[in-house]
């Protein structure tokens, strides 16, 4: 066996430097252009509830966000720090993003801990995981978003990497009750105040420590704990539960999500582990399927699999099945998270492969899904952004006079617009019709097309006394920005009401932003703007 012992030892130095180099070019794709693709919808209303104050963050907000305010807090913060550019705003995410990788990496070293993995295949698993984490697709795609995303998987690995700490000691005869299931407490809160559907992952991480930590020797003082723990964290999470309360039934009658049991459901679901390839799902299916055969040779190996199971499919199920009886609240974006536990999985099955043959199988399949998945990071860096603003502007600008004016209906529109004005230096004055978000006293006749409080739809009668406003009467051109104009002007009301003092000069639609040039007719006629290629 001696000779051997080298040979192995250079192995692991190996996978080691090739996980390492993982690391690296997944800290690059999160890099990539971070500053070159304007803020969009989601990301603008981040950044724009940054700018306020704490007291907007926590009395107005709450009025008309469905979230509750504490990311946008922590955003804040950050801010004060390290300022409110595009590199300032989006720098919060990539930090979380990167830091979540080297939390997945403890949880796979706190595993091989768990089910008694040798040191070498430790390193085994560690660099697997560091490999799949590092590089798995829509983590990466989330960690470049200002939203609470990030946030959210660091906050979820750690969590895992806590479970199964507390398993160890459980396993060594420790009590529950210590730093360790403090620490897990007090994520259990955080996630549940970053974002509504953090009780999804807070569900799977209170099933998943029953699975790893419960004893039949549990003395009534683990059982104190686990109960009294749970309650202060239920306390600590009803202040966001009454927002949500408050919030969900505008949400639920007038959401713009659909959602519906299709044949192409599983492999949106499958986008959350995997690129959705025959090859990568194969080589996933091979490695689950070893991973669980070499757990259940383990001590707390059936454990592992069975809480590795939960914590990466039941946020999924849960929010299938609240979308197919309640609400739609299914969005592939707000369940990134998911990722850590199965790529944790995926590790495993390279780490307890038994034999050389299975083990050469399992780096093989490791292989196809991480060059499956660097291809379509590529695709992904490469790829125009979902919201063209600059590309917008650019269009715009030459044809912007002084005394003209931007006016976004509905209201929203104006957030991502002014973000990209400020990121290239470009002063056109915006209106948001009828206010700045929130519009939450817009006045009899309006309502909540698409569930947001913040953003109203007006009657025919009342946008036609706007368009009569002294205000939008006097501008020599209007330049209509409508975003969502099928929920929130269906008839093109406004538009119609704008006409009837002024002639079309122009006109642009590049998805979703639609913005059309308005001039009085008692003004003489410009050039008309051309068409923008979609």
């Amino acid at each position: 066996m001696e000779p051997s012992q080298p040979v192995r030892t250079r192995w692991h130095i190996l996978f080691s430097i090739l996980a390492a180099a993982a690391v690296a070019l997944g800290i690059g794709f999160r890099l990539w252009n971070i500053t070159g693709e304007p803020l969009w919808l989601d990301e603008a209303y981040s950044a724009y509830a940054a700018s306020k104050g704490f007291d907007f963050l926590w009395e107005i907000v709450p009025r008309y966000e469905t979230h509750p305010p504490f990311y946008y807090s922590l955003l804040k913060l950050w801010t004060l720090i390290f300022g409110d550019s595009l590199a300032g705003l989006r720098s919060l995410g990539v930090v979380f993003g990167i830091v979540a990788v080297g939390a997945g990496i403890v949880a796979a070293r706190e595993i091989g801990r768990t089910i008694g993995l040798e040191p070498a295949n430790r390193i085994l698993l560690m660099g697997g995981a560091a490999m799949l984490l590092a590089l798995a697709t829509l983590p990466i795609e989330m960690t470049r978003e200002v939203r609470p995303y990030p946030v959210m998987a660091l906050t979820y690995s750690t969590i895992i990497a806590l479970l199964f700490r507390l398993s160890s000691r459980m396993g060594a005869g420790g009590p529950l009750w210590g730093r360790a299931y403090a620490a897990y407490l007090m994520l259990l809160a955080l996630l549940l105040w970053l974002h509504n559907l953090g009780v999804l992952y807070a569900a799977a991480s209170g099933l998943a420590l029953l699975i790893l930590c419960f004893r039949r020797s549990w003395t009534g003082r683990d059982w104190l704990a686990l109960v009294l723990g749970h309650l202060a964290v239920f306390a600590a999470w009803l202040p966001a539960l009454l927002i949500l309360s408050e919030q969900a039934p505008t949400w639920v009658q007038s959401t713009w999500l659909r959602f519906s049991l299709t044949w192409d459901l599983p492999w949106t679901v499958l986008k959350l582990y995997i690129v959705p390839q025959p090859t990568s799902l194969t080589s996933a299916l091979l490695l689950i399927l070893l991973a669980l055969i070499g757990l259940s040779r383990r001590p707390a190996g059936t454990r592992a699999a069975a809480a590795l199971t939960i914590l990466m499919l039941l946020p999924v199920l849960l929010s299938i099945a609240i979308s197919a009886l309640i609400a739609p609240v299914f969005i592939p974006r707000t369940l990134a998270a998911v990722a850590a536990p199965a790529m944790l999985l995926l590790a495993l099955g390279i780490a307890t492969a038994r034999s050389l043959a299975m083990r050469l199988l399992a780096l093989i399949a490791l292989s196809v899904i991480l060059i499956e998945m660097i291809a379509l990071d590529l695709h992904q860096r490469k790829r125009p952004p979902s919201e063209d603003w600059y590309r917008i502007l650019a269009w715009l600008e030459p044809q912007f006079k002084p005394g003209d004016l931007v006016v976004a209906y509905p209201n929203e529109g104006a957030l991502a617009f002014r973000f990209a004005q400020r990121d290239r230096n470009i002063v056109m004055a915006t209106k948001p019709i009828p206010t700045e978000i929130p519009s939450l006293n817009a006045g009899p006749g309006s309502w909540n097309p698409t569930g947001s409080r913040g953003v109203v739809s007006l009657s025919k009668e009342r946008l036609e006394q706007i368009a009569d406003s002294p205000a939008l009467q006097r501008p020599p051109t209007i330049w209509l920005l409508r975003q969502g104009a099928w929920a929130y002007d269906k008839g093109d009301n406004f538009l119609h009401a704008l006409e009837r003092g002024r002639v079309r000069t122009g006109r642009t639609f590049i998805f979703p932003v639609e913005i059309i040039g308005l001039r009085r007719k008692d003004l003489p006629p410009v050039a008309a703007a051309k068409q923008a290629k979609p």
